[in-house]
C-alpha cells in the first residue's frame, strides 16, 4: 500500500479490530439460530473487546516466547490508570505543548527508573529510549535491524517523498552516494558562497545595532542559511536576507519562529507546517489517520512549497534538454547538486523530494545551531569576550577567515560542541525494527540495580523506537551532576574530555552510523564563519523580552522546576528540528575598537 494511502490502512484496521469479531459473532448466531434481542448490541461491543484482549494477550505470549529465545527481557511498560494508557497519551500531547522540551519522557524514565520504556499507547509498542547503548544498537551497531519504517514514510510521503530522510535500503543509497561528493572538503572549504551571504548579514545587524533596534536572530540566521543552502544546492541565490524581517513589538508566532508576510514568508512558514504537522502525527502515533480523515494536513503547506521549488527544478531539467540536444557536455566538478541529480533522472518529483531533504538539512540545523550559540553569547558575556578574543587574534578585526584559520579556533569548537550537546537540532528521532525481532544491548548503567549487567532487551518486530539525543546528551550518568550546565570547559579539559572520547556515542548531534550526517562539516564550517565574521563587528549580544511574540517566553511557572527550564530564556521546541518558540530576539552592541 503506498504511504499516502493513510485512509485506507486505518479504516482497513479499524475493520479488522471492529467489524471481522462482530461479522463473525453475526454468524454464529444465525448458524445456531440464536437470537439476541435487545442484548445484541451490548454482546456485540463484549465480543470485540474479548478478542482484542485475547490478540494482546497472544501477542504477549508470542513476544514472551521470542524473548526467550534470544536470551532477552521484556522493555519495561508504562502502566497508566485507564485502558490503553489513554491518560498517558494526554499527559503527553498536553506536555509537549506547554511543558520543556522532552521533560514528559525524563519524568517517565525517572518514575520507572530505566534509560527504555514500552509506553503501549492504545496497546501498540511504542519505545522511547535515552540509553546510549540502545541508541548506538539502533542507528550503528544494529543497524541493519532498523529502517525508517512504514509508519514514518507514511507520515512524511507528501511532504519529503522519496527524498534522503524518507526511504531506505537501495533508494537511500543512491541518495547517498550521489550527494557525498558534494559535501566533499574541497568544495565546503571554498569560503566565498559564506562570505557573499554574511556581508548581507552583516550590513543588516550593522544598521540593527546603528538603531538599537532588537533582531530575531533565529530569522536572520534562517534566511542566511537558506540563501547559502540555495546557491550551494541550486546554483541560484534565493536572497531571502533582501526580503521584508519581523519587526520588533509586532511580531506575531508562526509555526516555529516569529510569522513573516513576504515571499519568502509564504515558502517558510509553509515549510514549517509541514514540519510540525508531521511532528504531532508521530505524537499521536499509529492512529495518527483518524485525525486527518477529511483532510490531509500536509496537502496545502505542500503545495505552497512546491510552488517555490517546481519552477526551478523544471528549469534545470530544460537546460539540460537544451544541452543534450546541442551536444554539449559539462565536467561533473562544474556542476551544482541540482545539475547532478538532473544528470540522473528526468523525474522532477524525485529531484524536487531530494532537493527539500536537502534543503531541510542545510537549512533549519545550521540555523539551529547558530541561534542557540547566540543564545548562549546573550547569556554568558564572559564567553562572548572569550570568543571575540580568539577570533581576533588568530583573524585580525577585518581579516576574512580561512580554512586554516577556523581550525586553529580551539574555544570558538568548544563553544560550537557544548551548544551542539545541550540544544542538538535533532533531538530525537525514530526507527523501526524490521520484521524479525531483536535484542538490545544491556542499558548503560545509568539507574543502575534495575537490570542486570548482562541483560538484554527484547524487541519487537515492526514496532517504533523512539531514541532522544537531547536527554543522552544532558545524562548526568554520563556527563557529571553539571550535565544541564552550559560550560565550554569540557571540551577543553583532557580529564572531562576523556568522557567523551571513551565512549563517543554518548554525544551524537549530527547522528552516527551509516545514517550519518553527509553534511556536518558543511554545517560546522557554515556556523563557524558566520560567528568569526560576526565576532569582528559584535563585542555583546542582550535579550530583549518585550520583543518577543506574545506566548513566546517559557511560562512562569519554570522557574520553580529543576534542570535548565528553571534558568531558560527562551522556550525550546521541535517539529523535526529544534527551534526557539517566537525566535531569539537580541540586540547588538557593536564594536568601533577591538
Amino acid at each position: 500500500m503506498h504511504p499516502t494511502q493513510y485512509r485506507t490502512r486505518i479504516l482497513l484496521d479499524v475493520v479488522r479490530v471492529l467489524v471481522v469479531p462482530s461479522a463473525i459473532l453475526s454468524l454464529y448466531l444465525q448458524l445456531s439460530g440464536t437470537h439476541l434481542g435487545p442484548l445484541g448490541l451490548p454482546c456485540h461491543a463484549a465480543f470485540i473487546i474479548v478478542c482484542a484482549y485475547t490478540r494482546c494477550l497472544y501477542s504477549d505470549w508470542v513476544q514472551s516466547m521470542d524473548a526467550k529465545r534470544l536470551g532477552a527481557k521484556p522493555i519495561p511498560r508504562v502502566v497508566g490508570k485507564l485502558p490503553g494508557n489513554i491518560d498517558v497519551l494526554y499527559k503527553m500531547m498536553k506536555a509537549f505543548k506547554t511543558a520543556y522540551i522532552l521533560d514528559v519522557y525524563l519524568a517517565l524514565f525517572e518514575e520507572y527508573q530505566c534509560t527504555t520504556l514500552n509506553t503501549r499507547i492504545l496497546w501498540v509498542d511504542q519505545i522511547i529510549t535515552m540509553d546510549e547503548e540502545h541508541s548506538k544498537f539502533v542507528i550503528a551497531t544494529g543497524f541493519h535491524h532498523f529502517w525508517r519504517g512504514k509508519l514514518q514514510k507514511e507520515r512524511m510521503e507528501r511532504f519529503l517523498g522519496n527524498g534522503i530522510f524518507n526511504r531506505d535500503d537501495e533508494m537511500w543509497k543512491m541518495h547517498r552516494s550521489m550527494a557525498r561528493p558534494f559535501f566533499a572538503r574541497d568544495r565546503i572549504s571554498d569560503f566565498e558562497l559564506y562570505e557573499k551571504h554574511a556581508q548581507r548579514l552583516l550590513s543588516i545587524v550593522s544598521s540593527t545595532a546603528s538603531s538599537n533596534l532588537a533582531c530575531d536572530v533565529q530569522d536572520l540566521y534562517s534566511r542566511f542559511t537558506m540563501d547559502s543552502a540555495s546557491e550551494f544546492l541550486f546554483g541560484e541565490n534565493f536572497d531571502t536576507l533582501s526580503g521584508s524581517r519581523p519587526e520588533p513589538g509586532k511580531a506575531t508566532l508562526g509555526a516555529k519562529g516569529s510569522a513573516l508576510d513576504d515571499d519568502f514568508g509564504t515558502f517558510a512558514q509553509a515549510f514549517e507546517e509541514c514540519q510540525q504537522v508531521i511532528t504531532t502525527r508521530a505524537r499521536l502515533g499509529y492512529t495518527w489517520p483518524l485525525h486527518e480523515l477529511w483532510e490531509d494536513k500536509t496537502l496545502k503547506p505542500v503545495q505552497r512549497v512546491r510552488k517555490w521549488l517546481d519552477p526551478i527544478v523544471q528549469r534545470v531539467l530544460d537546460d539540460k534538454a537544451r544541452m543534450r540536444k546541442a551536444g554539449i557536455l559539462s565536467p561533473v566538478g562544474e556542476k551544482n547538486f541540482l545539475q547532478h541529480l538532473a544528470d540522473s533522472t528526468d523525474d522532477p518529483s524525485l529531484i524536487r523530494d531530494q532537493l527539500l531533504s536537502m534543503l531541510l538539512a542545510a537549512r533549519d540545523t545550521s540555523a539551529c545551531l547558530l541561534t542557540f550559540v547566540t543564545y548562549f553569547m546573550a547569556m554568558h558575556p564572559e564567553v562572548t569576550r572569550r570568543l571575540r578574543a580568539e577570533v581576533l587574534h588568530h583573524c585580525g578585526p577585518t581579516g576574512i577567515p580561512t580554512y586554516e584559520n577556523i581550525r586553529n579556533l580551539r574555544y570558538m569548537r568548544a563553544v560550537i560542541h557544548e551548544t551542539l550537546r545541550l540544544f542538538p537540532p535533532v533531538p530525537l528521532n525514530i526507527r523501526e525494527s524490521r520484521a524479525t525481532a531483536c535484542a538490545l544491548p544491556p542499558s548503560d548503567g545509568t539507574y543502575s540495580g534495575t537490570l542486570l549487567p548482562s541483560q538484554p532487551l527484547y524487541m519487537p518486530a515492526k514496532t517504533n523506537i523512539v531514541y532522544l539525543p537531547l536527554l543522552t546528551h544532558r545524562n548526568p550518568a554520563l556527563w557529571g551532576p553539571d550535565a544541564d550546565n552550559f560550560d565550554p570547559e569540557r571540551w577543553l579539559d583532557p580529564e572531562r574530555l576523556n568522557r567523551y572520547t571513551s565512549n563517543p556515542m554518548m554525544y551524537t548531534p549530527f547522528s552516527a552510523g551509516p545514517r550519518v550526517c553527509v553534511g556536518q562539516n558543511y554545517a560546522l564550517n557554515e556556523a563557524s564563519y558566520l560567528l568569526v565574521r560576526l565576532l569582528q563587528q559584535v563585542d555583546h549580544f542582550s535579550f530583549v523580552p518585550e520583543c518577543q511574540p506574545a506566548g513566546s517566553l517559557p511560562p512562569p511557572e519554570w522557574k520553580s522546576r529543576r534542570g535548565r527550564q528553571a534558568y531558560e530564556r527562551v522556550w525550546p521546541a521541535a517539529a523535526l528540528t529544534l527551534y526557539a518558540k517566537g525566535g531569539l530576539w537580541v540586540r547588538f552592541g557593536q564594536s568601533l575598537h577591538p
